[in-house]
């Protein structure tokens, strides 16, 4: 029998890299920076496979700013966390560069062949960082500007000629649009990118502005817009806000009058279309501000919730919504993926949406639909007068959860009694329960309570990393993360009759539970690469992307396996392999013991092996992607590390 399954094994190995060959012979482009409008990270290309993996090598890197621009403006300085994935087209690389103006550079080189000029000639208008990828868009003609790329640098989202880099002077006001919401009394901030569909540029972000008060007493605040461009003229086609209109039967969700003076929910993160249908999928997050939400009585619609819309209207076809009354800051800001699945033998056009609570809802995308059965369950209450805690949560039945669900004692890292007896004196401090048990009062007193300990923590068991699908197998790919955070209110202030709570401010370079001596105070694994077959929802397999601190000398005597890194890594999954590296100190992590590290893997798609390790210049602060060109398959990915400037690291075979 073992010897039948090494033939199968080898033949199949053989047939693979037989199609790589084919594969190889054509180029393979990647047209979005989530792969394509599906943000599926997905690409057929088999070039690099299980056979000749070990063969791959760095060929060139590229600064995080050209030459052309530092020359210029010499003080110009990108920041560590380098955001972007590259798309490729007709054998050019386009992105946002270090501070998020375009560039152009050559596929096969890393060869700039233009960089955006700043709108202005001095520092400030240069300085910005950069988004997580650039849009193309394609007209009518030949002409100038036929052929273009969207970027949002600073609070402008610009066009730009895909061949030269020129603005666009059709567009907007002299090739751009401003992008601050009116009445803002602050900048608008994107993380994710623009999206094309058809002629229409789709964009999420916040910059609504907040009216007083520091990030624990926000609840007087603007909400924020979605908004949608014509890519032709930079005409505002609509606007969407999460806050339900007055006519909205939603609105009732925000009691005692919140609604209006509620806000936030910023859809900060990535979007995905389906240019078929003619629908955006756009991830709100949570209303302002997090652990306390006595004032808004009520699951607080379109709060943490999945919105379809018409992309050309801007018409609420269907949503749904993932957190209610958010008090754990449980933002719904993975991209979501699209993808066909076959469950009971029905196709259904689906759409996969996870968020910082690492539950993945299964939803049709036509009809927002789940495909299997989300249960509202009962949760733990709040104690703090005057809270409104949801009774229950919505919790898919399948698959079962990406990463850990609340917290108990049977949580506590366990590899020596002494570092057990450590965690136990810690955690004896804090409040903890099942999922969503919500904040708790933080008490001066050195034996008083300091929190409620949660899990998934602040930076959530996913992120904008999560969620990778293979078309062909229909299996979701992701990296979740299990780390401990705590949530506390301050003791309450008092104004007449009005209580009010706020969240207790951390150290900002803090916001995980240090462990005992400084390991993480849970078990294994911090960070889990996994893959889930969703036609069943079953899980295939599970492992540990990297080593994580089994290297401490605490650890390692114990000879322990692998633990998982907990830092934010994305994957890129190819028709045999999946590409994961390990984050990077800069990925807003920079406090936990081994949380990122300069490893890059292939594993094999089918199991979870290891296949190729290589060190790379620093960690991974983006999701790679690839492409091919003349028969030759590229990977590409942004990295940083301390004490260097943030670049592009090509690889290849």
């Amino acid at each position: 029998m073992k010897l039948s399954m090494a033939l199968v094994t080898t033949t199949a190995y053989a047939l693979i890299a037989g199609m790589a060959h084919a594969t190889g012979t054509k180029n393979i482009e990647w047209r979005y920076y989530g792969g394509s409008e599906s943000f599926d990270r997905y690409s057929p290309l088999n070039v690099i496979n299980p056979q000749d993996v070990n063969g791959l090598k760095m060929l060139w890197t590229r600064p995080a700013l050209d030459a052309s621009l530092t020359r210029e403006f010499p003080d110009a300085s990108a920041g560590g966390y380098f955001r972007p994935t590259p798309i490729e087209i007709g054998g050019v690389l386009y992105a946002p560069d270090g501070v998020g103006l375009a560039e152009a550079f050559d596929a096969r080189t890393g060869r700039t062949i233009w960089v955006q000029k700043p709108f202005g000639d001095s520092l400030a208008d240069v300085v910005g960082f950069s988004t997580r990828g650039v849009a193309y868009w394609k007209g009518r003609g030949g002409g100038l500007c036929s052929a273009r790329i969207f970027d949002i640098h600073g609070s402008y989202l610009y066009a730009l000629d895909a061949r030269t880099g020129k603005y666009c002077r059709g567009f907007g006001a002299q090739g751009r649009v401003g992008l601050r919401f009116k009445g803002s009394d602050e900048g608008y901030f994107n993380s994710g990118g623009p999206l094309v569909i058809g002629n229409v540029v789709v964009l999420g972000g916040t910059g609504g502005g907040r009216h007083g008060g520091d990030y624990g007493d926000r609840m007087k605040s603007s909400p924020e817009i979605a908004r949608a461009f014509d890519a032709e003229t930079g005409k505002l086609l609509w606007e969407f806000s999460p806050m339900p209109k007055k006519d909205d039967p939603a609105r009732t969700s925000w009691g005692a009058g919140s609604a209006e003076v509620g806000g936030a929910m910023g859809a900060y993160g990535t979007l995905s279309a389906d240019p078929k249908l003619g629908y955006v999928y756009i991830p709100f997050s949570s209303p302002d501000p997090p652990a306390w939400g006595g004032w808004r009585p009520g699951d607080n619609l379109y709060g943490d919730t999945l919105m379809c819309l018409d992309a050309r209207t801007g018409r609420l076809v269907w949503y749904y919504q993932m957190d209610h009354h958010d008090l754990w800051n449980y933002d719904v800001n993975s991209p979501p993926v699209l993808g066909d699945i076959t469950v009971n033998g029905q196709r259904i056009p689906a759409v996969m949406q996870t968020g910082k609570m690492a539950l993945l809802f299964t939803l049709n995308r036509v009809t927002g639909k789940p495909v299997w059965p989300i249960v509202e369950r009962p949760v733990p209450q709040s104690q703090v007068p005057g809270e409104h805690t949801a009774a229950t949560q919505p919790i898919p039945t399948r698959p079962a959860p990406l990463s850990a669900q609340g917290f108990s004692l049977s949580d506590l890292i366990d590899f020596t009694p002494e570092l057990h007896r450590e965690a136990l004196d810690i955690a004896k401090h804090y409040t903890y329960g099942p999922a969503y048990t919500p904040p708790t009062v933080y008490d001066d007193a050195p034996s008083g309570n300091k929190g409620t300990l949660t899990m998934p923590a602040t930076d959530g068991g996913c992120n904008w990393n999560c969620g990778a699908f293979d078309p062909e197998t229909h299996t979701y790919y992701t990296i979740a993360v299990n780390i401990v955070a705590d949530y506390a209110l301050n003791k309450p202030t008092t104004s007449g009759a009005t209580v009010t709570w706020q969240m207790r401010q951390r150290d900002p370079t803090v916001w995980n539970v240090p462990g005992p001596q400084g390991l993480p105070l849970n078990k294994p694994p911090y960070g889990v690469l996994e893959a889930i077959d969703m036609n069943t929802g079953n899980y295939l397999w599970r492992v540990p992307n990297g080593d994580g601190p089994r290297d401490n000398p605490l650890l390692k005597n114990l000879h322990l396996p692998p633990l998982g890194m907990p830092g934010r890594a994305a994957l890129l999954v190819t028709r045999s392999l999946i590409f994961a590296g390990e984050s990077s100190y800069a990925v807003d992590l920079g406090d936990l013991t081994h949380g990122f590290g300069d490893e890059f893997r292939a594993y094999d798609r089918r199991t979870g092996r290891v296949l190729k390790t290589m060190t790379l210049p620093g960690g991974t602060t983006s999701a790679p992607m690839t492409y091919s060109l003349d028969g030759k398959q590229y990977v590409i990915v942004a990295v940083s590390a301390k004490g260097k400037p943030p670049e592009w690291v090509a690889l290849g075979l």
